[in-house]
């Protein structure tokens, strides 16, 4: 019975992701296209900003500002999405019987496997560019692994809470919008004063865009105290989502 009861739950996770990635490019004269076209179109506005009138002096600038966009728009997509994923499904929620943190998860899974074709389809750009590839970009899931797991935790506490509190829209948008200016998208986290690099260190968005850039630009391996600090930090807010979801998950039926 268990076993039978995984296969159930793994084949309801695969419906949603796949009903989620397809309604992303339904109706869209591009589709998929445009997950190419918005990073790319953010990487040469922003490269003409700031290598040409601010005067950057970053090494390959123009891949090491897209591994920065990428990792973002995975993490501010994939928050999103997953928002609205209890409220948007209520006859799931409400009719049929199954963990609800799958809806969530399955919404999740979509936005992996948008930001996955984002970065295997950019990835000959990134080479036009001007890069060598070492083997270290084999390290490349383990990165996207590791973001997927920061999302999901995230993803639980948000749709958890913005069934309660309907305001959480307008507040995570905000919350996007601080975010993209305090993580190291458009700059080098060393113009951080050092008194407060640690703390500035200790957003995980922050390591992740280090660690992708760390792989694919310099080839080396992110440190075992960045690594452990990074790994602590997911599983915290893994642990917290599962409770915020759990102590609200009773009440989902009556709230939608």
């Amino acid at each position: 019975m268990p076993n039978k009861n995984i296969r159930h739950y793994v084949d309801v996770v695969t419906v949603l992701a796949q009903k989620d990635f397809k309604i992303r490019y339904r109706n869209s004269a591009l589709g998929f296209l445009w997950s190419l076209l918005n990073p790319l179109a953010y990487m040469v506005i922003l490269a003409l900003v700031f290598s040409v009138l601010l005067r950057n002096n970053i090494p390959n600038f123009e891949p090491w500002l897209l591994l920065g966009i990428l990792v973002w728009r995975f993490f501010a997509i994939g928050t999103s999405q997953s928002l609205g994923s209890i409220v948007g499904n209520p006859s799931l929620v409400s009719k049929v019987y199954f963990p609800r943190y799958l809806i969530v998860l399955s919404s999740n899974i979509g936005s992996l496997l948008a930001s996955g074709l984002e970065f295997i389809a950019l990835l000959p750009l990134i080479i036009v560019l001007g890069v060598n590839l070492a083997p270290m970009i084999l390290l490349f899931p383990i990165v996207l692994g590791l973001e997927f797991a920061l999302v999901f935790g995230l993803s639980l506490s948000l749709s958890a809470l913005n069934l309660k509190y309907r305001d959480f829209y307008q507040i995570w948008d905000i919350a996007l919008q601080l975010g993209f200016f305090v993580s190291p998208i458009v700059y080098d986290s060393s113009l951080i004063p050092s008194r407060y690099r640690f703390l500035y260190s200790l957003n995980p968005v922050t390591r992740l865009i280090e660690f992708m850039r760390d792989i694919f630009l310099r080839s080396s391996l992110p440190s075992l105290q960045e690594s452990l600090i990074l790994l602590s930090g997911i599983s915290l807010l893994l642990v917290v989502g599962f409770v915020i979801f759990r102590h609200f998950e009773s009440r989902f039926v009556e709230a939608l």
